[in-house]
């Protein structure tokens, strides 16, 4: 935009368009560039990622729920689980299967609730731990990137003050390409970092949401077992 400041810096310091900001960047500046770049990629593969799991798990943990709430016992619940496998309820429910079992096997009845209960608490855990990979890394990127930023920022500034000296002047001919490389630094920083921190917490919100679901499944299932198993 004619008149403008952007416009006015650019006359100034002789360049013509935003790809010639890159031109006068040193490889230091470079390189945390591409840090902050391949940073962003990943996390952006992260979101796609766990978006689409999340999506899947949610689909498959209400189709388990409602085959479970159906079954007549235990025995056909293990019987239909093959078939929701991408739910955590369903490794959720063999944990507390298998404890079942050992226990009918050896006694021939429940002997031990508890430990069926801290079966089902061990399968929450795994999972819960499963569907949280990697969204730690974007709570890294948010924290971190602007850091990054900041650094290529100060680089570039001092870089600004260097030419300042060496020219002997205070035109923005001068400073302009140093100040140009530090906005560029801590632009892309604050690109990597703001949608990793949404998604870091909109994910937590889900995981929240998914070991509740968990925790109440596992007091279904000791529902059932007393239902089935009780005196």
């Amino acid at each position: 935009m004619p008149g403008s400041p952007a416009a006015f810096f650019l006359q100034e310091t002789n360049i013509t368009n935003i790809w010639d900001l890159f031109s006068h960047g040193t490889a230091f500046q470079y390189g945390i560039l591409a840090v902050l770049l391949l940073a962003s990629l990943y996390s952006w593969t992260v979101i796609f990622s766990k978006l689409s799991q999340f999506k899947s798990v949610r689909k498959s943990d209400a189709r388990f729920l409602r085959a479970f709430r159906k079954a007549a016992g235990l025995e056909a619940v293990m019987v239909a689980s093959e078939q929701f496998r991408p739910s955590p309820l369903v490794s959720v429910f063999e944990y507390g299967y298998q404890e079942v079992s050992r226990q009918v096997k050896a006694r021939g009845s429940i002997g031990n609730p508890e430990s069926i209960t801290r079966s089902l608490q061990l399968g929450v855990s795994e999972q819960l731990s499963r569907l949280e990979r990697n969204v730690n890394w974007l709570a890294t990127t948010a924290s971190v990137s602007p850091f990054i930023g900041l650094l290529g920022t100060v680089i570039g500034i001092i870089r600004a003050f260097q030419n300042l000296g060496q020219a002997g002047s205070t035109s923005l001919r001068s400073v302009g390409p140093g100040i140009a490389d530090a906005l560029i630094a801590t632009a892309v920083g604050l690109f990597a970092a703001i949608p990793a921190a949404i998604f870091y917490n909109h994910f937590g919100y889900l995981l929240k949401q998914m070991g509740a679901r968990m925790d109440d499944f596992s007091l279904e299932f000791m529902n059932l077992i007393e239902r089935s198993f009780g005196n």
